[in-house]
């Protein structure tokens, strides 16, 4: 909400991509926890039955809120790739991203892409098996792919290793390889400048190839995906080595790693990006 706030003080004419991208993870971030907690609510703490598409509509806001946080992360990283790419060659020339009108639609993709996947939760099966799948009265299972190691329905199945693939694994490669781009872009940049430094007449040209507020944003962008590589990793280790059926914990361990990406990210991009100073909330 601090991002959410601290942004939306800047006059829509004037946001710039990098916090479009920002507004939307941190929008996404804060439906995923708000919606999170209450199915987790539902789980443990209703005594009553639910019904099903109850649960089935919590699940997909969910899991579209977790969509759209990787998508915009996934944004995030590329965005920042293409404007550190040939900085010095490229000057005051924009990528494709740079255009407002490119970041709102690539937004757009990653909202209509988040729901798409999120929408075989209303078909799957969500009864399983009884001795695979402890539930009393009727509560939301705690798995929502609801797959033991006994007994998975062949939707359900399909659609589990769908999702771990194209939201999960495919993101954390793109994750990877951008952030192992950007620290080879840093490195060669800081190679390059130091020498010129060190040359009569050439520190004017050295402190414009370092932007600091460039710099200490990109230092951000690689903390929040150091955090992404290793929740989500956690994550895909878990989906594939444990069942809901066979863990009771998995509940707890899925919702730590959840809210721990989603919670701590919007500060790390905050700070690095200066979002959170006292005159940016005193704007009117």
């Amino acid at each position: 909400m601090l991002l959410i706030f601290s942004i939306t003080q800047t006059k829509l004419s004037r946001v710039k991509s990098f916090e479009t991208f920002l507004l939307g993870l941190a929008t996404a971030n804060l439906e995923e926890i708000i919606i999170i907690n209450v199915y987790e609510f539902l789980i443990f703490q209703t005594s009553s039955g639910t019904d099903p598409w109850s649960c089935r509509f919590l699940k997909f806001l969910t899991v579209f809120g977790e969509i759209c946080s990787i998508l915009f992360t996934v944004l995030i990283s590329i965005f920042r790739y293409q404007k550190l790419r040939d900085a010095g060659k490229r000057v005051n020339l924009s990528t494709y991203l740079d255009s407002i009108r490119s970041a709102w639609m690539m937004s757009g993709v990653c909202v209509t892409l988040s729901a798409l996947l999120s929408l075989p939760i209303f078909v799957i099966d969500l009864q399983g098996s009884a001795e695979n799948v402890t539930r009393s009265n009727g509560s939301c299972p705690p798995d929502f792919f609801n797959c033991g190691r006994k007994y998975c329905p062949v939707l359900n199945r399909l659609y589990k290793y769908l999702f771990l693939s194209v939201c999960h694994l495919l993101p954390l490669i793109i994750v990877t390889v951008s952030s192992f781009l950007i620290l080879k872009v840093l490195l060669s940049q800081r190679k390059m400048v130091t020498p010129v430094a060190s040359v009569s007449g050439s520190s004017q040209f050295s402190k414009r190839s370092r932007d600091p507020r460039l710099q200490r944003s990109t230092i951000a962008v690689l903390a929040a995906m150091g955090l992404f590589q290793v929740d989500w990793t956690l994550y895909l280790i878990f989906q594939l080595t444990f069942s809901a059926a066979d863990s009771p914990l998995w509940a707890e361990v899925e919702f730590f790693i959840s809210i721990s990406y989603t919670s701590l990210s919007p500060y790390v991009y905050g700070i690095g990006s200066n979002l959170f100073t006292l005159n940016t909330f005193k704007k009117q």
